[in-house]
């Protein structure tokens, strides 16, 4: 079974930084693609930024700039780290990881107050 536990979140206010941490556990041979997802209330669930094995990247257009995403494979850890932070990016942040199909983190809250 594979397991994925995320830290990191809080509250900040805006204009502040917070850093995500995901950190995959389990039986498995290798992770591909890892990534971060968020939902704020009454809204779909959202990408927000994901890493390939080979590091390459992609972000949400709102969070370009603001985030960036990492990875350590040494220790199946992925990172977000989020600068800027404005109000519109209060949400459940959730960690995904591609091992055979996709794993997903319970969530850690964020919340950034004006």
């Amino acid at each position: 079974q594979v397991q994925l536990v995320e830290s990191g979140g809080g509250l900040v206010q805006a204009g502040g930084s917070l850093r995500l941490s995901c950190a995959a556990s389990g039986r498995f041979f290798r992770i591909n693609d890892m990534g971060w997802y968020r939902q704020a209330p009454g809204k779909q669930r959202e990408l927000v930024a994901r890493i390939t094995r080979g590091g390459s990247t992609n972000y949400a257009d709102s969070v370009k700039g603001r985030f960036t995403i990492s990875r350590d494979s040494a220790k199946n850890t992925v990172y977000l780290q989020m600068d800027s932070l404005k109000p519109e990016d209060t949400a459940v942040y959730y960690c995904t990881a591609d091992i055979v199909r996709v794993y997903w983190g319970q969530g850690t809250q964020v919340t950034v107050s004006s």
